[in-house]
């Protein structure tokens, strides 16, 4: 499967540099799918089987900074937002593939990352709805195993697509959609689209897609169209970052087939996007950093981005940006994205 293969190469460009991964080079599954214990599956009738709901406070209703707003009582769209893999260490418990919904340490490792760095950028644009589901072990991205892995995925992918319909029955209203995930996120809201809304009424009512940190090629989809403008609406934005003039390995076996948007000029083209164009970046622990940080340019495949511009970027050895895929770019896919549901209001007057 691309999508595995694919992730392992990050795995293994990362896990040196990044404190999470790296506890997962030590991390031993000793069982298959089928000998491990299932955890129960989410009820999305109760609050607690969502990290991010408009109703409730929680890490998405964050701001980086006081210029910012979060708009969630009066947006005017939603957005559903599908987090990365957060289950990356040694499982205490009996569940060895899935993670538990009602696994405490794992919800937080979930709602201080992405939730945080993540979700949180879009409550300028819209409700914010991010499910919790049993998302795969990162060890499914690279077994050898790859019934367990399939298998694994599946489960996940079945409680996003629960809790999509739970939302589309309780929460949705007609109003329009934008759909975002990232890495093992991305993974799931891919299927979610191609099966529920590609070609299907719901295509009307999607404002956009943001399908991050996966390499989803221009063709993903029979009629969403890989977007080509910052206004362009019911369409997809994509991209993998990495530091200009790295290769990652089998780069020209998957990532120099996916479809690149640039989040500086929301085009994609191959022309550098200078560093000016940045908005604002969101760093560790949640520092915001005002606009200038980072440049972009598109190229074969990736977003290619050069340091950082901070206090002591010439010690930045860092190849592989792809857990700050969203959050280099932050302030820019957040205007984005309320740009394009304005967009959209206006379109369908």
């Amino acid at each position: 499967m691309t999508y595995r293969r694919f992730f392992w190469f990050l795995w293994l460009a990362a896990s040196p540099l990044l404190p999470a991964c790296r506890s997962s080079q030590v991390v031993v599954l000793d069982t298959d799918f089928a000998s491990s214990t299932t955890p129960p599956p989410p009820d999305y009738a109760l609050a607690s089987s969502w990290a991010a709901l408009p109703t409730a406070r929680d890490l998405a209703d964050s701001l980086p900074s006081p210029t910012l707003q979060d708009q969630q009582s009066t947006a005017p769209a939603d957005v559903f937002f599908i987090y990365p893999t957060s289950f990356t260490y040694q499982p205490t418990g009996p569940n060895q593939w899935n993670g538990d919904v009602a696994d405490k340490e794992l919800n937080r490792k979930t709602d201080e990352g992405a939730i945080l760095n993540q979700a949180s950028l879009f409550n300028g644009a819209g409700r914010v709805y991010a499910p919790r589901y049993r998302q795969a072990h990162i060890k499914a991205y690279f077994t050898d195993d790859k019934e367990t892995a399939k298998q694994a995925f599946e489960l996940a992918y079945q409680d996003v697509k629960a809790a999509f319909n739970y939302y589309l029955a309780h929460y949705h209203q007609g109003r329009p959609i934008v759909m975002a995930g990232h890495s093992q996120g991305t993974q799931h809201a891919h299927r979610l689209l191609t099966e529920l809304f590609d070609g299907q009424p719901l295509q009307q009512q999607l404002v956009v897609a943001y399908l991050v940190g996966m390499p989803i090629p221009a063709n993903a989809f029979q009629q969403i169209k890989l977007c080509q403008s910052p206004t362009e609406t019911g369409c997809f934005c994509t991209w993998n970052t990495f530091a200009t003039g790295y290769y990652p390995p089998n780069h020209q076996s998957y990532l120099s087939r996916a479809a690149v948007t640039n989040p500086l000029t929301w085009t994609t083209d191959s022309l550098l996007a200078d560093r000016k164009l940045n908005r604002g970046a969101v760093g560790q622990k949640f520092k915001y950093y005002a606009a200038g940080f980072v440049d972009a340019q598109v190229h074969r495949g990736m977003l290619w981005i050069n340091k950082p511009y901070i206090t002591g970027r010439a010690l930045i050895s860092l190849k592989n940006w792809h857990v700050a895929d969203y959050n280099l770019f932050y302030v820019n896919v957040r205007e984005n994205a309320v740009e394009r549901v304005n967009q959209f209001r206006q379109r369908i007057k």
